[in-house]
């Protein structure tokens, strides 16, 4: 990381406007926060720059719609610390906001994405944003995968930085490229289409992979097994290289349920034309387990049934197993994550990721776009 500049580098950013990107797209419901995971881990990044009385501007989005607000996530942290909110992204309203800052304050501003600029891109919408700041902190793990204005556009016009946060995330998940062996990864979710390629890269680096969840569907399929209505990929894939490949690991048995609503435990080879596949077994799970068991370092994404609709029961058993073992483990996905809050264990391992498809794609190519954005040859 010796190329990535660290905000900590920085000697003084007393009285300078310091533009910080937090990943801030949080679940809300009914207008308030439901989740502060990725809140809490943009913290440090803001105390160590009150503390050296910058003034900060924090960008970030949420949800998918232009009309949702980050008035949530300020009522959030104005509990936390003293933060003013900005309805406007940009006009004279917001520099007159930043203008008013004092030392060691926090302005947030609405939504990015509330401006259609943020998500094409648009130099004009990334100067806008540059020109409210002196200095650039990019702490949004999360969304560094897309090159977006307030992500890769504002680092071309102001000196740029990453910030705690990221910098953990980029030392954790490399940690995960260079694995002690024996070394486990267990992949769940699904959209096979998205990891595949991570799947035959970690072939050469993972002593065992699991696939679970959905993502297990599309094996079983190109097996020829009947898989009824369960959930599969609308992509034939070429999956003869990995099928026969000894470090792949698929489930052993599954929870299946009926049109009526009626579940039971089965072989994969044993699903019918009425049923869906929902969840690994109980045998599945102990297998894996028992893998985990073993190895010196695990890495895991993905939930191994169908979280949205309940089946959590043997994701939730394997967090509580792997909680409880000594080796490294790096986690992360959305319900990968949800799942181990439930269960108030995100501090039983050494690492939890703000990402899910940003991690993956870390994994995958060894950076992201708004890491390249930073970098300084």
């Amino acid at each position: 990381m010796s190329n990535i500049p660290d905000i900590r580098s920085v000697n003084d950013v007393k009285g300078k406007r310091v533009l910080v990107r937090a990943s801030l797209n949080v679940p809300i419901k009914d207008g308030v926060v439901n989740d502060d995971f990725r809140l809490k881990r943009m913290l440090p990044t803001i105390a160590l720059l009150r503390e050296q009385g910058a003034r900060i501007i924090l960008l970030g989005h949420v949800g998918r719609e232009k009309r949702e607000t980050l008035r949530p996530v300020f009522n959030y942290l104005n509990k936390l610390f003293p933060i003013s909110f900005s309805e406007k992204i940009i006009g004279p309203s917001v520099s007159d906001a930043v203008g008013s800052l004092s030392n060691g304050e926090v302005l947030l501003l609405e939504n990015v994405r509330q401006d259609g600029r943020e998500i094409l891109n648009s130099n004009d919408f990334s100067k806008d944003l540059a020109s409210l700041g002196e200095i650039y902190v990019n702490d949004a793990f999360a969304e560094s995968h897309r090159e977006h204005s307030s992500i890769v556009g504002i680092p071309h016009y102001l000196p740029s930085y990453a910030g705690l946060e990221l910098l953990n995330e980029i030392k954790s998940l490399q940690s995960a490229l260079t694995p002690a062996h024996p070394s486990l990864f267990a992949l769940g979710g699904a959209k096979f289409e998205t990891k595949q390629p991570l799947v035959e890269k970690f072939l050469d680096i993972y002593d065992c992979i699991f696939v679970g969840g959905a993502l297990a569907n599309d094996f079983f399929k190109a097996r020829g097994y009947a898989l009824g209505r369960s959930l599969v990929s609308g992509t034939d894939f070429d999956l003869s290289t990995l099928l026969n490949n000894k470090k792949i690991v698929l489930p052993i048995d599954v929870v299946v349920e009926n049109e009526t609503g009626v579940c039971r435990t089965t072989k994969p080879t044993d699903v019918s034309s009425l049923e869906a596949i929902l969840d690994m077994g109980p045998k599945t799970v102990e297998m894996l387990i028992s893998r985990a068991r073993e190895a010196e370092f695990i890495l895991w994404n993905g939930p191994f049934g169908n979280y949205e609709r309940g089946f959590s029961e043997q994701t939730e058993v394997f967090a509580k197993a792997l909680a409880s073992l000594s080796a490294p483990s790096v986690i992360g996905g959305g319900d990968t994550v949800a799942s181990i809050e439930k269960l108030n264990l995100l501090d039983k391992f050494s690492f939890v990721s703000i990402g899910g498809g940003a991690m993956l794609d870390y994994l995958l190519n060894g950076t992201l776009p708004g890491i390249e954005a930073l970098r300084k040859d």
